[in-house]
């Protein structure tokens, strides 16, 4: 089965309706769910990886999440900071075993996402840029949390970098709206750190489900009225793992109530936009401070998303352990 679509909003409605119809069930230990076998999901568009939608407007928790792979590491108070139900992920409280940022960044010493960079570089013709995320070892170890992403490849045609994405499973509601915005996030780093620009993103799925828990929800994401299309803007050229770095030591800083100040960073328009977003996520139910952050956007159509901070209840998290900053 294969869905097209220009951004993930045209994907959602198209995947939707196929699950809420299928009469294929499983009963898995996350709960009873509709599925789909051998499913290809083709993003036209992605930088379109966020939904413009209520519901599944979610920037600021795929955001922690795209840094938290970038952290290089599977601390669980980074990512339950953005995401709480990861707490139920962890065997210790402490760790996330399957997190993605130790496999793709320090696979048994191998920086997989370098590796595939230099190949790139080097061979742009090559068909062995592939990073491995789902390990042997997974299916010995019985944890809470394996990963359910397979591999990750990446392959350059012409000036822009494709890929393509293996999943042996995919949460439709909760996991695949994360999943699209950090991988093409990833394709896009990769993508500037080559000098090219983005092509398409193609995601296979082995199992794409939907758990009975989230159809009411499923539903209310359908009845919901079609938002304008956007994408967000173009990450800037050149290499952009020193802005990376700064986007992730502001992030600490946030996290741990420091409070950087993203005029002072000296930074790209782009990414001093993505941490004002870590600003207000934090600032939560604080209009006034919200409101001033949001002044200073550049992008302004980030702006349904700021709004719908305003109102929330403020965030309530316990403060963040000292740890030393990736490199």
């Amino acid at each position: 089965m294969r869905f097209v679509g220009r951004t993930l909003d045209d994907l959602l409605r198209k995947v939707f309706p196929k699950l809420l119809s299928s009469k294929s069930w499983v009963e898995s230990t996350r709960g009873r769910a509709c599925e789909l076998l051998g499913v290809l999901i083709e993003l036209q568009e992605p930088r379109a990886r966020l939904s413009r939608t209520e519901t599944r407007g979610k920037p600021f928790s795929c955001l922690g999440e795209f840094l938290w792979y970038l952290s290089r590491n599977n601390n669980l108070d980074f990512i339950s900071y953005y995401i709480p139900r990861y707490t139920n992920e962890s065997e210790d409280g402490y760790t996330v075993y399957g997190g993605y940022g130790p496999r793709i960044f320090n696979q048994r010493g191998q920086d997989q996402f370098r590796n595939v960079t230099s190949l790139l570089a080097a061979t742009p013709g090559s068909r062995r840029a592939v990073i491995q995320l789902f390990d042997a070892e997974d299916i010995r170890r019985r944890r809470k949390e394996a990963p359910c992403t397979c591999t990750l490849q990446f392959m350059v045609r012409g000036n822009q970098v494709h890929m393509m994405t293996t999943m042996r499973s995919n949460d439709v509601y909760k996991g695949f709206p994360h999943d699209i915005f950090c991988f093409t996030m990833l394709q896009e780093v990769l993508a500037r750190s080559l000098g090219l620009e983005v092509g398409i993103y193609k995601h296979f799925v082995g199992n794409l489900h939907l758990y009975d828990e989230d159809k009411i929800a499923v539903q209310q994401y359908l009845s919901e009225a079609v938002q304008p299309t956007i994408s967000m803007p173009p990450m800037p050229t050149g290499d952009p793992w020193p802005s990376l770095k700064k986007l992730l030591a502001a992030e600490y800083s946030i996290r741990t109530k420091k409070e950087p100040d993203a005029n002072l960073w000296r930074i790209d328009p782009y990414w001093a936009d993505l941490m004002r977003l870590l600003q207000i996520f934090a600032a939560t139910g604080d209009a006034v401070k919200i409101e001033a952050i949001k002044d200073a956007m550049v992008f302004d159509k980030y702006g349904p998303y700021i709004e719908s901070r305003k109102t929330m209840l403020p965030r309530i998290v316990e403060p963040a352990p000292q740890l030393s900053l990736p490199l």
